[in-house]
């Protein structure tokens, strides 16, 4: 044996919960095998190099799926678009093994698209190949946004042909394996509530804290103080969201991570301009998971997952480390978007923010547009007169307009000029994956199989991310 992904040390953790949380399944067979994206950005977590594996190997271990561990498909239940559905559980992928990284953290290898379990509820366990290329771009974009995103380790077409009521049919098939902190959801509480197990609430929550809060697990109180950290992640995640123009879609509670990572991008959209009003599952008809509403989202299912920790951990305990999340959620969000300004914290920044939030709502100005805009303009100038910001801009709401570059240029006067342009670089992209890119990419991968415009899409944030994680060393 001797494919590295094969020779990995994996730990059995959620296998030794018991089978209680999952059930043993098989993968699908395919009828063909093309490796069509492998990220090498994550093999040395592995403490692997690029040359040290093969696009064989990726094939052997995600296409064929040899495993030397069984596969185990997650149960959980959730609450989709507002309403308790008891019928779910991993209905298309499972848990392929954890792994260790050489940063010492555990990570899951999921799989999306890897064919029927007991929880397939009728379907094939299929992912399409344009949803892959879609969780691709997601994934890999937002971690160069900085957000604290699962990212996917790799992406095969699998040779067959499905039938989507969204998508043109027959489409392309693929299996997609996702890299992430966690298997584990907020449904997966909310399961073991349903079935009245509190001893098995409190087995998995401890499982939990050992292995995802480590900092916190020889606590007297470890219970209720993951809980308020929880909180404080999931407050952080709903900002970053928001600060980089991302509209998840479906944030029902069986898509919120234990860890407060992001994960699982179906209709997903970055947002043309600022519109809280935004939605981006067209299925979404009452606006429940629009753009901004999903701090008010993250917030209720917070809220919902106190039903099953309330077995094991006291209401007003609860109650108070959901308390923090508004605090945690402004001061982050004031945080990310000074930083989109070219600007650190400041005690009076939530005035810029709010003037600049006004500013792109009553402009209508490309949400993303306007940021590089500010990245690509900058002058020294700005800091003599506010009438020099983006002087060449023009747009008709004069005043609201004239008003913002006075209140930045405020800002500007207290900040160091090379410290500025350094934030304006690392924190705006040029090349934001709106819907017309992602329709454009996909038109040539469809059309001619040309997947150039993918490669060069997804270098370009993995050089983004690798230009930032060079500078954090």
């Amino acid at each position: 044996m001797t494919n590295p992904f094969l020779l990995l040390n994996y730990e059995p953790a959620v296998e030794n919960l018991g089978q209680e949380y999952y059930d043993i399944v098989e993968a699908a067979k395919f009828p063909q095998q093309k490796l069509r994206f492998r990220n090498d950005h994550l093999l040395p977590i592995l403490g692997y190099s690029m040359e040290s594996v093969k696009d064989d190997d990726f094939i052997e271990a995600f296409g064929l799926f040899e495993s030397i561990r069984p596969l185990l498909a997650l149960r959980y239940h959730g609450y989709q678009f507002g309403y308790y559905n008891s019928d779910l559980g991993d209905g298309r992928g499972f848990l392929y093994g954890q792994v260790r990284g050489n940063d010492g953290i555990l990570y899951d290898f999921g799989t999306k698209g890897s064919g029927q379990t007991p929880y397939s509820r009728n379907g094939d366990g299929r992912l399409t190949l344009k949803g892959g290329v879609r969780e691709v771009i997601a994934s890999e974009a937002l971690y160069a946004m900085g957000v604290n995103t699962s990212r996917c380790l790799s992406l095969i077409e699998t040779g067959e042909s499905l039938w989507r009521g969204d998508e043109p049919s027959p489409t392309r098939s693929s299996v997609m394996v996702r890299f992430s902190r966690s298997h584990i959801r907020f449904g997966t509480f909310e399961r073991l509530h349903y079935l009245q197990r509190p001893d098995l609430i409190e087995k998995l929550l401890i499982h939990v804290i050992e292995t995802y809060y480590p900092e916190i697990a020889k606590q007297k109180d470890a219970f209720v103080v993951f809980y308020a950290e929880l909180v404080k992640r999931v407050a952080q995640l709903a900002a970053q969201w928001m600060a980089a123009g991302f509209c998840h879609g479906v944030l029902n509670t069986d898509n919120m991570s234990i860890t407060g990572e992001s994960f699982d991008y179906g209709p997903y959209a970055f947002i043309p301009t600022f519109n809280p009003n935004f939605t981006a599952a067209y299925f979404d008809s009452t606006g429940r998971y629009s753009y901004g509403n999903q701090p008010y989202i993250c917030h209720l299912n917070l809220e919902m997952l106190q039903v099953p920790l309330s077995l094991v951990i006291p209401k007003d305990e609860l109650a108070n480390g959901l308390s923090q999340f508004e605090t945690h959620y402004y001061q982050h969000y004031s945080f990310l978007m000074l930083k989109k300004l070219g600007l650190e914290q400041n005690n009076d920044g939530v005035k810029l923010v709010q003037k600049t939030c006004d500013l792109l709502l009553e402009t209508q100005i490309g949400y993303h547009e306007f940021f590089n805009l500010l990245n690509r303009e900058f002058n020294l100038d700005w800091f003599e007169d506010s009438a020099n910001i983006l002087k060449n801009i023009e747009l008709t709401q004069a005043g609201i307009w004239q008003n913002w570059k006075d209140v930045y240029h405020y800002f500007l006067e207290q900040s160091t000029r090379e410290k500025v342009k350094a934030q304006l670089d690392r924190n705006n992209f040029s090349n934001v994956p709106l819907r017309p890119l992602i329709e454009s990419l996909w038109q040539d991968i469809s059309q001619k199989d040309d997947w150039n415009q993918f490669n060069e899409v997804i270098a370009s944030f993995q050089k983004i991310s690798g230009s930032i994680q060079e500078a954090i060393l």
